[in-house]
């Protein structure tokens, strides 16, 4: 373990001007979600869609019809029926607009009931696990017995809107109680009402800081000196891992889904086999025009998928005779500068590790989610920079290194994909997959979060 420092040097005053500069000097003030004084969490079971990768169109399947694919089959294996179900949560982003809260629909078309409530949560990146973390919450303080959680995103029905002129253009136009007036309205119409805002680039771009997630990612390779070379050789691993993982069949998470026109997805189709750091130095920077480093193939896959996963308690456990995957021990959620979100992780995990007395090394496997390369990277040289580790994390010595042979063993976001509702939920499964796998028995999944988060979640298998 190692200790806090007694001392919090004091924040300095942050202006518009350098705001993407500004680091705290503080520890940042973390929720906590230990469920250790409540009832014991177990995961029963989980599955996933296939990340099938945006290609510029819809894909084939809204958000809605992935959970519920992959949810389907998840439910017909269990002992209890859906109506034994307390309730259904998930994660997402960017319901359709006919997905008002889309755990509501989803449970519904599970066949939960009318009596089974159904909510929608929202952190971003972490949706999935914040989906998980909430199931978590309500079995701990004894208020559900068994819930159905997880996360959905179909990226590619980003909605693309109108913008605020050609809004109140229309709104002139419905307006219009005679011919005189639509005339009018016709003759005020401009071209540049028709200009398209896409919200998937607005979401993807930090509000308050003005800054892409893919600037906030070359800031942090900036600020540890990580270089194009190193971003590319761990993207080309991940598609390396992913492989190997899809030919020893290590994904058996994986639910087939099938279209209405009878074609089938069965694997995460962005894997490129062939992937080589040679390739990926040929492409050319997104984010920072031209002297970047942060490239389409060092970074996540825009995708449409869906993960569920069954939690319980120990007491429906025994009712129903419920196989077990593990149990959640902890969780934690911390904020840092938006303009270097990709360190979240940092954030969250260094205090799931304290309150444990934990180092690195007691952890057996970890899943990081991919946002990019550069900034699981970055995370890592983190932990082993005294100057960061004492001014931001308020540590006397820096953490160490982590072992990356035990770090997203079977590839991440940037093969896999992130379809941003779901990888929350997606990660802790996985990562409950491979100590089954591997007879291990503890790991931590986390996550960075958009607008400067992180969240973690720490689980055991029993």
């Amino acid at each position: 373990m190692v200790e806090k420092k007694t001392s919090v040097k004091k924040k300095k005053t942050t202006t518009t001007s350098d705001i993407t500069m500004e680091t705290s000097h503080k520890p940042a003030t973390n929720q906590t979600s230990s469920y250790s004084n409540g009832r014991t969490v177990y995961i029963v079971d989980g599955s996933r869609t296939p990340f099938l990768k945006a290609k510029g169109k819809p894909g084939p399947f809204p958000a809605a019809d992935l959970a519920v694919s992959c949810a389907l089959p998840l439910l017909a294996r269990q002992a209890f029926e859906p109506s034994d179900i307390d309730e259904v949560i998930m994660g997402c982003v960017m319901p359709g607009p006919d997905e008002v809260n889309i755990a509501r629909v989803i449970a519904l078309r599970l066949g939960c009931g009318k009596h089974v409530p159904a909510w929608t949560v929202q952190r971003n990146c972490a949706s999935g696990m914040q989906a998980l973390d909430c199931a978590a919450t309500d079995i701990a303080l004894g208020r559900a017995e068994i819930v159905l959680a997880g996360g959905v995103e179909s990226m590619s029905y980003a909605p693309v809107l109108l913008n605020n002129e050609m809004v109140g253009w229309l709104g002139a136009w419905m307006g219009a109680k005679n011919w005189k007036q639509r005339i009018q309205a016709l003759l005020a119409l401009r071209l540049k009402f028709f200009k398209p805002v896409i919200g998937l680039i607005h979401g993807l771009t930090d509000p308050v800081i003005g800054m892409s997630m893919g600037q906030t990612a070359e800031n942090i390779a900036h600020r540890f000196g990580i270089t194009r070379e190193q971003m590319d050789n761990f993207a080309a691993r991940s598609h390396q891992r992913l492989a190997a993982a899809q030919d020893k069949k290590h994904l058996d998470e994986i639910e087939a889904i099938y279209d209405t026109h009878g074609h089938a997805f069965a694997a995460d189709d962005g894997l490129r086999r062939h992937s080589e750091p040679s390739k990926l130095a040929k492409l050319k920077p997104v984010f920072d025009r031209p002297f970047g480093s942060v490239t389409a193939g060092n970074s996540a896959q825009i995708t449409d998928g869906a993960a569920m996963l069954i939690l319980a308690s120990e007491d429906a456990v025994k009712k129903f005779k419920l196989p077990i995957l593990g149990k959640i021990i902890d969780s934690n959620w911390a904020g840092l500068e938006p303009a270097q979100m990709g360190l979240g992780p940092v954030h969250a995990i260094t205090p799931i590790l304290q309150r444990h007395h934990f180092s690195l090394k007691d952890i057996d496997y970890w899943e990081i989610n991919e946002a990019f390369a550069t900034q699981v990277l970055a995370c890592l040289a983190a932990w082993q920079d005294k100057d960061y580790c004492s001014q931001e994390l308020g540590l006397s010595e820096p953490l160490g290194e982590l072992d990356q042979s035990i770090l997203n063993v079977d590839g991440g976001g940037v093969s896999i994909g992130h379809p941003v509702g779901a990888s929350g939920a997606r990660i802790v499964l996985h990562l409950l997959k491979v100590l089954e796998r591997e007879n291990a028995k503890r790991g931590i999944a986390s996550l960075c979060i958009g607008g400067g988060q992180g969240g973690a979640m720490l689980v055991e298998r029993v």
